[in-house]
């Protein structure tokens, strides 16, 4: 085991040696003045200053020349050099600096000159220990690439890979972009219950969890459309959520059982409306935050000046399977199914079998932003009959390369159409679909009241920051994924 290692002893060893000099090796707190960034860009001024720096970090780099030392600390700016002296901190501070290592998180303090190579330095003056590391960094942490590592352990990628420090800056650069988005809109941004006694809003399964003084079995949210429509029951007009949600399913690049979910609600608009407003918002955050429209990702560069694509749900599938299916009843949906060596969920009916197959056939092709409009009533117990095509809902979802991005809806405000496409959800949790839709009595007393024609939608963030950041498995955007639990 690490702890039981001979570095581990060793730096166990230091550690009370330093105490026993008296030195506290975890104080409290370092005033610094400047980051190293700061100081790289100011330092034609501070070297005719001769002003004193005072910058912290962790030392990644140690090389002793005799009764000198020269060494690299990084901080959340990025990384400085620093020298020292024996004749300037003097014999026992220089003695102390020699039982430090790599990894150790240091203060230092002292002017600004630029070596002989050219390198801006701080030439210290004087020094504290501010933490002192037990554990030894991997041996390749230069450019950490064990994937099981950087996940498990995101403190070490995050000091070894400075373009992962830089992805998730990024992340909050386009979260910070949204939000200024929505708000410049008049959307006001709004918090929901995470624990429901009801979940709803998206086919998933959820987590499951208990509230001991209730006596009550409640879930993680899965979506958080329901609550957010009673919002603007209650008089809202523009409405948004930035949230974590939670579904019970596997994990793959594209899919972690905690993610980022944007859901905003816009009364008196519909899905069009809608289409406009994500088409204005995903590419002016690209424009804010990468500077530019267009995005390599992967191989592909993608474009996301708009307008963007529009095809309907069963022209796209037509397209991908080579015959139109809109017609087609379960089992012989199933049969294709199976023919193409698919999975065919136990209960479910023609509008999920419909978009199993989209989701298999048509997908994955979709690299160009595109919206797919215009779904089948059957998959979708939240939007509103198509105004001219009753068999239609008027919902689109957009994909860009070959990931599902978004999904919105012109919602339904009809409490007698809700409660009877809930009904028909019942029927397929009976037969089978453990991924069918709960009947919420709450939420079509909501509705009962009255909702004015709304447009809503839900935008997966962590997928976003995928492609905007040209990272190919959603654990590389996200700090924390879930993984199994690690081996003894």
């Amino acid at each position: 085991m690490e702890l039981k290692s001979e570095l581990f002893k060793q730096r166990l060893e230091k550690l009370e040696i330093l105490r026993e000099k008296g030195l506290d090796p975890f104080p409290h707190t370092f005033s610094r003045t400047h980051l190293s960034a700061d100081i790289l860009e100011e330092s034609n001024g501070l070297m005719a200053s001769e002003q004193q720096v005072r910058v912290a970090g962790r030392m990644i780099s140690v090389r002793g020349h005799g009764k000198s030392c020269f060494a690299h600390i990084l901080d959340g700016a990025g990384k400085i050099q620093i020298y020292l002296r024996q004749e300037e901190v003097g014999e026992e501070l220089f003695t102390i600096f020699r039982l430090l290592d790599v990894g150790d998180i240091i203060g230092v303090w002292g002017p600004v000159f630029r070596t002989k190579t050219g390198e801006v330095t701080v030439h210290v003056q004087g020094y504290s220990l501010l933490a002192k590391a037990l554990r030894t960094l991997p041996e390749k942490w230069h450019g950490l690439r064990d994937k099981e590592i950087r996940y498990r352990q995101r403190y070490l990628d995050l000091i070894a890979n400075e373009q992962v420090r830089e992805l998730f800056k990024l992340r909050t650069r386009i979260i910070r972009s949204v939000r200024r988005f929505l708000d410049d809109r008049d959307f006001l941004e709004v918090e929901t219950p995470i624990l429901q006694p009801i979940y709803g809003g998206a086919f998933a399964e959820p987590f499951v969890t208990l509230h001991k003084a209730l006596g009550m079995k409640l879930f993680l949210r899965i979506a958080d459309e329901l609550y957010l429509k009673r919002l603007i029951v209650g008089g809202f007009d523009r409405i948004y959520e930035l949230s974590k949600n939670f579904r019970n399913e596997g994990i793959d690049r594209n899919h972690n059982p905690e993610f980022t979910l944007l859901e905003l609600y816009q009364a008196y608009a519909d899905y069009g409306d809608i289409m406009n407003l994500v088409e204005e918002m995903i590419s002016g955050v690209g424009q804010e935050v990468i500077g530019s429209r267009q995005v390599q990702y992967g191989d592909h560069l993608i474009d996301w000046t708009p307008p963007w694509r529009r095809i309907s749900f069963f022209e796209a599938l037509a397209q991908g399977i080579g015959q139109d299916v809109s017609q087609w009843d379960e089992d012989k949906l199933k049969n294709l199914m199976v023919h193409r060596q698919m999975e065919v969920r136990e209960g479910a009916g023609r509008g999920r079998l419909w978009e199993a197959l989209f989701d298999a056939v048509v997908e994955p092709e979709l690299i160009q932003p595109t919206f797919v409009i215009d779904y089948p009533l059957e998959s979708s117990p939240l939007a509103k009959r198509h105004r001219e095509q009753p068999n239609l809902v008027e919902r689109f979802e957009l994909f860009a390369a070959g990931k599902e991005l978004a999904n919105a809806f012109t919602e339904l405000n009809d409490p007698v159409d809700q409660r009877k496409r809930f009904q028909e959800q019942a029927k397929l949790r009976r037969a089978g679909d453990d991924q069918a839709q709960m009947v919420d009595e709450d939420f079509l007393r909501a509705l009962e009241y009255g909702m004015p024609p709304t447009g809503g939608l839900g935008v997966g963030i962590d997928r976003v920051v995928m492609l905007l950041a040209n990272a190919s498995s959603i654990r590389d955007v996200i700090l924390f994924p879930h993984m199994r639990t690690e081996k003894p």
